[in-house]
This record gives structure tokens, sequence and C-alpha cells, in this order.
């Protein structure tokens, strides 16, 4: 038996990983969907992100600029 434990060891890492990773995989199956606090917050800033856009469209195409 004290020759196995070596072994054993050396087995239990990779056998832990194998655990963990399953139990994550399924643990994510079941995901909840996300907050609306977030969906809110991703629209804010895809509007921002557009507003900059257009200001930084107006300053390039102004008169004046040679770009």
């Amino acid at each position: 038996m004290q020759q196995y434990l070596p072994l054993l060891l050396l087995l239990t890492c990779p056998v832990g990983m194998g655990l963990m990773m399953w139990f994550m995989m399924r643990r994510n199956g079941n995901a909840e969907p996300t907050h609306p606090q977030l969906h809110e917050e991703l629209s804010m800033l895809r509007a921002q992100v557009d507003t900059l856009r257009e200001e930084h469209t107006k300053q390039h195409d102004a008169p004046g600029n040679a770009s």
C-alpha cells in the first residue's frame, strides 16, 4: 500500500482540477440572467459612446481642420 502513496499524491492535482472544471461548467449552465441594472448601465454607456463618436466626427469635419 505504501508504494501507491506517491502515485496517489501525483494524481490528486489533476483529478481535483478536473472536478473543479466539471463543477464550474455545471454551475454556469444554470446561470441566472443578468440584473436589469447591468442592462441599463450598458445602454447608458453605449449612448455615451455614440455621443462621443458624433462629437469626434463633428470636430474632424469642422472647417479649418486639415487632416
